[in-house]
């Protein structure tokens, strides 16, 4: 974060950080040895064309423009930080569309925005723990665009066996070059349009369940262990 405000008034350094960004993006993917879990059901819903919510934790943002298949349409949102908008022009550099908001800022745009999206066909991606916290706790608002859209919560992670572990709230994972590496998918998450508050509340927590056991079967199956979730306040 520091580094942010540092760069913050240098739109052209700013630019320049997110482009070697996306270089070190590809460049992991391109050294790596990759391997894909549980993807059928992804598979499908691109296939027949189907809308869904893309969630990951954001610790694990780095690599997941590498899990997207490239031709479909995606809108990931994006904190109006400082932070958020370094993330927003990396993943730009990828085809992936962001929409800047959170629920603290901009949440009723994003939601609007969002829910325009996923009836249009279109998918979104959220970290139900983001933008600031607690680490691998997810909110409700996932489940609420699920709930308003009809669409499925499908959570996923990645994982390698060289990474670095950086001290940040969110223990953000940084992959390194030729290492072997994995993306896990969980199973979907749908939520009713007509689902009760106690119903809403279990499928937040069948989120945030999945995507802890899936983010711990990665780091398990690159002999890492996954760090803990943070005590929620």
């Amino acid at each position: 974060m520091g580094l942010a405000k540092k760069i913050g008034k240098s739109e052209t350094f700013r630019g320049l950080l997110c482009w070697l960004g996306s270089l070190y993006i590809r460049l992991i993917h391109a050294t790596g040895r990759w391997e894909v879990r549980g993807s059928d059901l992804p598979n499908r819903l691109w296939d027949e064309g189907q809308p869904f919510i893309l969630a990951f934790w954001h610790g694990r943002i780095l690599m997941m423009p590498k899990s997207w298949r490239p031709d479909i349409p995606i809108h990931m949102l994006i904190s109006q930080h400082r932070d958020g908008q370094l993330i927003a022009r990396t993943v730009s550099h990828f085809g992936i569309d962001t929409v800047q908001g959170s629920t603290t800022r901009g949440g009723s745009s994003a939601l609007r925005t969002m829910l325009k999206a996923l009836k249009a066909g279109q998918c979104v991606g959220i970290t139900p723990d983001g933008p600031k916290g607690p680490r691998q706790r997810a909110s409700a608002g996932i489940v609420n665009i699920a709930k308003l859209s009809g669409c499925p919560i499908l959570p996923a992670t990645f994982a390698t066996r060289g990474r670095r572990l950086l001290g940040s709230w969110d223990r953000f994972a940084v992959a390194l070059p030729f290492s072997r590496g994995v993306f896990v998918w969980g199973e979907a998450i749908a939520v009713a349009r007509d689902a009760s508050e106690a119903e809403l509340e279990s499928a937040r927590q069948a989120v945030e369940d999945s995507l802890n056991a899936i983010t711990a079967e990665a780091d398990a199956l690159m002999g890492e262990t996954a760090p803990l979730p943070e005590e929620a306040t």
